[in-house]
């Protein structure tokens, strides 16, 4: 595998983990969202598991505090790579309005991190660690990309407004601190799902296909050109309906050297008064 395909591998799990959970359409983010909320992924790359990621959420009606970590590990170990993310906002009427974001990597060959801080609707502040310069062919990010976007752990709350029962018609503006890109969703039906343990929720998930369209920071290289022309980018959603919330139950993500595919493990989302648990 490529150091580029390793990148977009990477890449692809954060991209998903952006979308690991969804407050559903039409309800307020700070009405519709649990207080807690945990989930474990196990991550595949064409077939073989590769590692896992857990996701983790806290809310208290005003504010919301996010935070994940995975780690993966390639060709019986000669690749590793583990990542942790966090994320802290408010809660509005009109959705999340994230205010810090975190992001911090290391693999076998290198380590990276970004630290970005938001006033009002704006990243008004970006920390990379190392901090080089662009490389040469880069797209410009400028003042007007960092306006009105989301965090990659943030940008799921960006979907608590809508008006129909389908959660896939969304476009969702994202800043991961050196990239700027839109996620597209659009419906692509409905599949069965299976669970290890019958908890009552609706075992029907909404198939939604993903666009991703760079903006700027990066190289429109093969494979940034290869991921913008997918249409096989999707996540399954499924719907929890006593808990107001979709919930990720699978996530495929392309790349040039093989599909990433995030699959939902455990979830257990805790609400007034009552405790979900998922197992698939």
């Amino acid at each position: 595998m490529t150091s580029a395909a390793r990148f977009v591998l990477a890449r692809a799990v954060i991209a998903s983990v952006a979308l690991s959970c969804v407050v559903a359409p039409g309800a307020r983010a700070n009405d519709a969202w649990p207080t807690k909320f945990s989930a474990t992924f196990d991550v595949e790359f064409s077939g073989v598991t590769i590692g896992a990621f857990d996701f983790n959420s806290a809310t208290n009606g005003q504010t919301y505090t996010l935070n994940g970590g995975g780690k993966l590990s390639l060709l019986f170990g000669a690749f590793k790579w583990s990542g942790n993310a966090e994320s802290t906002g408010k809660l509005a009427a009109d959705g999340a309005r994230p205010q810090s974001f975190g992001f911090g990597f290391k693999s076998s060959n290198k380590a990276s991190s970004s630290r970005m801080i938001f006033t009002g609707n704006t990243v008004t502040s970006v920390v990379n660690e190392p901090n080089k310069p662009p490389k040469e062919g880069t797209i410009p990010v400028q003042p007007q990309h960092l306006v009105n976007v989301f965090d990659p752990m943030s940008a799921m709350l960006a979907l608590s407004k809508g008006t129909t029962g389908n959660p896939c018609s969304r476009r969702i503006p994202i800043y991961d601190g050196k990239a700027r890109y839109e996620l597209i969703l659009s419906p692509k039906g409905t599949v069965p799902l299976s669970e290890q343990r019958a908890s009552g929720q609706p075992v029907t998930g909404y198939v939604c296909r993903i666009k991703y369209v760079p903006i700027a920071g990066h190289k429109p290289d093969e494979e940034n050109s290869a991921m913008a022309k997918s249409n096989d980018i999707e996540i399954v959603l499924r719907p929890i309906p006593s808990a107001n919330i979709f919930v990720p139950y699978r996530i495929t993500v392309p790349t040039m050297a093989g599909n990433a595919v995030l699959r939902a493990k455990r979830v257990d989302i805790t609400t007034s008064g009552q405790q979900i648990a998922l197992s698939h």
